[in-house]
C-alpha cells in the first residue's frame, strides 16, 4: 500500500496559502467532494483511500503544523501498518523551484524547509518527494521566504498550480511512483 502525504498548515487562514500547496495537490487528487474523507485524531491526518493506477493508495493531510509534520506521517505510516519508507510520496511547496515547475525525486529536497526536516527526522530520508515550486517572486524584490509561502496565491498562480497539478498527475513519473512495488 502507497502513502500520498500533502503538507501544509491547516485551518481557513493557511487555505490558499503557498506552503499549503501540498494540500491543494492531495484535495485534487481525491476529487475532496466525491470520495469520503475523515479526520483520524489518532493519526493527526484527514485522510482518504483511493485507488490510482490499480494501486490502493491513502492520502493524508497533516493536522499538525508544517513545521511539525513528521508527527502526522509518521502516525499515519504506524496506524495503516506502512514499514517502508519508500512507500511513501511527500508533496510540498519549494522555494527552490520556479512556480510552475515540478521535480518527483526519492530522498532529495529543498536546502531548507522545516516540514521536509521534520518528515525526515520522524521517518528517514528516503520517502519521494514532489517538489512544487512556488517562488514567482519578482526579480529584485526581496521578500522573506517564510512571509512569502505564507502569503495567498494570486489568481493567475491558482489557475496554473490547476495545470501543474494536472502535469503531475499525468507524468511517467508519478505513476511509476504510485505503481511500483
Amino acid at each position: 500500500m502507497k502513502l500520498i502525504v500533502g503538507l501544509g498548515n491547516p485551518g481557513e487562514r493557511y487555505k490558499n496559502t503557498r506552503h499549503n500547496a501540498g494540500f491543494l495537490f492531495t484535495d485534487r487528487l481525491t476529487g475532496k467532494s466525491e470520495i469520503p474523507v475523515h479526520t483520524d485524531k489518532r493519526s493527526f491526518a484527514v485522510v482518504s483511500h483511493i485507488m490510482l493506477f490499480g494501486q490502493k493508495i491513502i492520502t493524508a493531510q497533516a493536522t499538525t503544523f508544517m513545521n511539525e509534520s513528521g508527527t502526522g506521517v509518521s502516525m499515519v505510516m504506524e496506524k495503516y501498518g506502512i514499514k517502508n519508507v519508500s512507500d511513501v510520496c511527500i508533496v510540498h511547496d519549494d522555494l527552490d523551484l520556479s512556480f510552475g515547475m515540478y521535480k518527483i525525486q526519492q530522498g532529495k529536497g529543498p536546502k531548507i524547509h522545516n516540514g521536509i526536516t521534520s518528515v525526515e527526522e520522524a521517518v528517514g530520508k528516503d520517502f519521494w518527494r514532489i517538489r512544487i515550486g512556488v517562488d514567482s517572486r519578482a526579480q529584485g524584490t526581496y521578500v522573506s521566504g517564510e512571509s512569502y509561502v505564507l502569503g495567498n496565491f494570486t489568481e493567475e498562480e491558482k489557475f496554473q498550480l490547476n495545470d501543474v497539478c494536472n502535469r503531475i498527475y499525468t507524468s511517467a513519473e508519478f505513476s511509476l511512483v504510485v505503481g511500483s512495488n
